[in-house]
């Protein structure tokens, strides 16, 4: 899977899966998140992602993609920003990589990420930026998908 960039509606995108990021509640947040949880439907991945239960920061999880043109969706749990020097970073890269070996689990062709922790999690764009194109590249590297 060759990692191209786009700028698009990620609720629009005709690929295997979309990823979300998450809350570790799963729970509708705001931006992104809000946007897909309403493409998709809210009440029906409201239910799905209640059934999950949860999830901790730097791991994801899939669910259906309802009313999307993409058939999943991976929820990706984001850390908050503070200063960069705690846990997120990892938690951050974690989140990249959780998203893709699902994908790489479930056989996916095509995936498409927002720049996670990029908004409502406060990160610097150009560290978020960063870290998604480091950890996508070398994912692709090993794996062959």
């Amino acid at each position: 899977m060759p990692l191209l960039m786009i700028r698009n509606d990620i609720t629009k995108m005709q690929v295997d899966a979309i990823v979300n990021p998450s809350n570790t509640e799963l729970s509708m947040g705001r931006g992104t998140c809000w946007a897909i949880y309403s493409a998709a439907g809210e009440k029906n991945l409201a239910a799905a992602c209640k059934k999950i239960g949860g999830c901790e920061a730097g791991r994801a999880v899939l669910t259906k993609g309802f009313a999307l043109p993409s058939k999943f969706i991976i929820h990706a749990v984001c850390p908050q920003w503070t200063d960069g020097r705690d846990k997120e970073k990892e938690q951050l890269k974690n989140a990249y990589r959780s998203a893709l070996q699902l994908a790489a689990e479930y056989g996916f062709q095509s995936v498409a990420f927002p720049l996670l922790s990029s908004g409502f999690y406060n990160w610097p764009k150009s560290e978020a930026f960063h870290i998604a194109t480091t950890v996508i590249s070398e994912f692709l590297l090993e794996k062959d998908m």
